[in-house]
């Protein structure tokens, strides 16, 4: 195949060459999918997009007047994509479900360790030589009631090693996993106890319509005033403006994210020098209980490979004309 992969990275490139091991003709161009640059596509049937890429119907429908058949996802979250539309044009399209679920399980405990103990504050002061410990106080997670949303692969990691910690899980899925029953003594509840009791929060889900804005300010009025909300998941998952207020009134203590409402144009770039126009983000960055990082989640070198592996395997898998796992067919439409 003559693939063009969009929003490439330079840390990435390297994998994803491994990868292919020269099977595919390969193209790279840091720019993001969208309407306009669709037309960079020309002369390939294949494409290679990240969550941060436009695959909505009408850069669907250019793709597939240029020539492209097939779009392999980066990701594993697919919600950038118009699925049906896809299905409709006759595209294949595959995600790379499984590339590291204790990377972003590991990620999002690090953001709560970091926020909770105060790393990067004494890390600013002692950057000036400023040793005093004032300000510095956090909490032990031991004995404390994490909130699980979400117990598939990633969440199962969380409870793992929120187990490991020592503290009391509660979960909230619609398809409950038994088996963290009985290995870490998960107890799943309604959203709404789960809410009420937890020290701390963690979102494990896809983003969907009805998982749009799940986090609004019904359940944040329900969250202890000591809690502190983690998002390594999508950003779509929270009402910004919701948060932000129960932040600046501390009716939850604390938030720490991987993602935002709004990324597109503005993460996986450099602002430092133009700024960005998002008022909405520039509040969220001011708070000084909110600790965001830049979508990096998954940037381990595992993680990474795996990711590669996965793209380059459904691109072969397609190519010989063999059964693709991770192919986005009608249940993942409907779902």
């Amino acid at each position: 195949m003559k693939l063009l992969v969009y929003s490439a990275k330079d840390f990435e490139i390297p994998f994803l060459e491994k990868a292919n091991q020269g099977q595919h003709k390969v193209f790279y161009t840091k720019t993001s999918l969208n309407s306009e640059t669709a037309l960079r596509a020309v002369g390939h049937n294949a494409i290679s997009i990240f969550s941060g890429d436009d695959a909505s119907s009408i850069v669907l429908e250019k793709l597939w007047d240029l020539g492209v058949r097939y779009i392999a996802l980066r990701s594993a979250g697919h919600n950038n994509v118009n699925l049906k539309m896809a299905r409709r044009f006759g595209f294949k399209v595959a995600n790379a479900p499984d590339y590291s679920p204790h990377a972003i399980a590991e990620h999002a405990t690090a953001l709560l360790l970091a926020l909770n103990r105060k790393i990067i504050i004494a890390n600013r002061q002692v950057t000036a030589y400023n040793f005093l410990q004032n300000g510095l106080t956090g909490f032990n997670l031991n004995g404390k009631t994490v909130g699980l949303i979400g117990t598939g692969k990633i969440g199962r990691v969380m409870a793992k090693i929120m187990h490991g910690f020592g503290c009391k899980i509660l979960a909230y899925d619609i398809k409950p996993n038994i088996d963290l029953i009985g290995q870490y003594g998960v107890t799943y509840t309604s959203l709404n106890n789960l809410c009420k009791k937890s020290h701390f929060i963690s979102l494990h889900l896809p983003l969907t319509q009805d998982s749009h804005h799940m986090i609004n300010k019904e359940i944040l009025d329900l969250m202890n005033k000591d809690a502190i909300l983690i998002n390594t998941s999508r950003g779509g998952l929270v009402q910004t403006n919701e948060l932000i207020k129960a932040l600046e009134s501390k009716i939850i203590a604390g938030y720490c994210t991987d993602v935002y409402e709004k990324e597109r144009g503005v993460f996986f770039k450099n602002h430092s020098k133009t700024g960005i126009p998002d008022e909405q983000l520039k509040k969220l960055l001011s708070l000084p209980n909110v600790l965001l990082t830049p979508h990096q989640g998954f940037i381990t070198k595992e993680a990474l490979t795996n990711i590669a592996d996965t793209t380059f395997e459904n691109l072969n898998c397609w190519e010989e004309g063999r059964i693709c796992k991770n192919e986005l067919g009608q249940q993942t439409i409907n779902s």
